[in-house]
């Protein structure tokens, strides 16, 4: 058996065309540095160190002995969820959004983020993707046979995309652009300007926006992030997806929702119906509970990364790393000190001081000068983080 597997190469091109997957390797390099016995302090992963809300898991815990509760879920969802969703949806950005038709629930947003590309992309097809941005819109292209076109964001620009650029950029195969705001990892917010320039580019040559809005709920002060679907003319050609993860602290439970342009939507549906059974429907009972009951509890977790935030980067500041405050996310996007690139800077944190941040050219060619650390760590580490980083000398 051992022959046979050494002798046959079962990789498939669209594999071999895949870049090695950011947070991977991240883990990789965490386990090698654990088991050296170092004291990792992990600050790659965004990965919310905070509980849900108690009424969700209450909720969970009872929906789960339901002895009819454990059969397969419909592919679109609890029409109550979808509703619920709906409803949130219409509070938080005022734009009603019809449950049937313009709403689908996820195995979590990232699962909608790569069979997006399966249900609106053929082969050859080109997918505008900002440049840093989150690796999964360039692999969920390569594996649905698209071809990725970069638009850079730019420290000097907000972060924010060049429109001119942008049009310089589309061809008659462009079939899809991505955005992400609040942004990951530049953590920069849109503005409605941008939104409307964006919409009304993408109606002029019948490209689909796909707007990944996983930290909408992650704003510091007193703001509030807007949504694309927001912008005039925006349902005819966008798709907007939200996630529980980040909202209510579930990353593990893999919930989130499309909105937005019923034929996308529909598109989207499609796939899924084809590739997963739904949503276990003690998960979709208390994802109701979380966006019917939670909104308090969603702010008290943000006010707790906000505080986390300032702390943070008072301390950088302090011993004069001079890192912009974010004003969204959980994440610090810091311009890395003179001497180093990103790889050869993230390397150098986790030997000296066993902190694992995230290089930025992991996020594209214009993320090479920055690292991505995340605040999803107790108060103490921390501390402890800042503590070790001025032990280092760096600045």
């Amino acid at each position: 058996m051992k022959g046979s597997v050494e002798k046959f190469d079962f990789k498939a091109t669209r594999i071999r065309k895949l870049p090695p997957y950011l947070f991977a390797e991240i883990d990789r390099m965490k386990e090698e540095a654990t088991a050296s016995g170092i004291d990792v302090i992990d600050l790659g992963v965004g990965d919310p160190d905070l509980t849900p809300p108690k009424a969700v898991i209450e909720t969970l815990i009872h929906s789960a002995q339901d002895n009819d509760a454990h059969h397969y879920a419909s592919y679109t969802g609890l029409p109550r969820l979808r509703q619920a969703f709906a409803g949130w949806f219409e509070t938080r950005f005022g734009i009603k959004v019809d449950p049937d038709e313009e709403v689908l629930p996820l195995l979590g947003s990232k699962e909608g983020v790569g069979h997006i590309f399966l249900a609106i992309t053929d082969p050859g097809d080109e997918i505008l993707v900002p440049d840093p941005g989150y690796p999964v819109y360039t692999a969920g292209a390569i594996l649905a046979g698209a071809i990725p076109k970069y638009f850079p964001l730019r420290m000097e620009n907000g972060f924010l995309p060049d429109i001119d650029e942008l049009r310089s950029l589309i061809s008659p195969h462009t079939k899809m652009l991505w955005l992400n705001y609040p942004s990951n990892p530049t953590t920069a917010l849109a503005t409605m300007d941008i939104f409307e320039e964006i919409v009304n580019l993408a109606n002029e040559h019948g490209i689909l926006v796909c707007q990944d809005a996983a930290y909408s709920e992650i704003v510091f002060d007193g703001k509030k992030a807007i949504s694309l679907l927001q912008a005039p003319g925006a349902i005819d050609v966008g798709i907007e997806f939200h996630s529980l993860s980040k909202t209510f602290c579930m990353p593990g439970w893999r919930v989130g929702f499309a909105v937005g342009n019923a034929k996308a939507i529909s598109c989207l549906a499609k796939v899924k119906t084809n590739l997963d059974s739904g949503i276990f429907l003690p998960v979709q009972d208390a994802a109701i509970t979380a966006l019917l009951k939670c909104e308090g509890d969603t702010g008290k977790r943000c006010r707790v990364f906000e505080n986390r935030r300032s702390r943070f980067v008072s301390g950088l500041k302090e011993i004069g790393w001079d890192v912009p405050l974010p004003p969204a996310t959980f994440y610090i996007w810091a311009p890395i000190p003179g001497g180093y690139d990103s790889m050869g800077f993230a390397a150098h944190l986790l030997e000296e001081a066993g902190i694992v941040c995230t290089p930025g050219i992991g996020f594209g060619k214009h993320g090479e000068g920055f690292v991505r650390m995340s605040l999803t760590m107790p108060d103490d580490r921390l501390e402890v983080a800042i503590e070790r980083i001025k032990d280092m000398q760096i600045i």
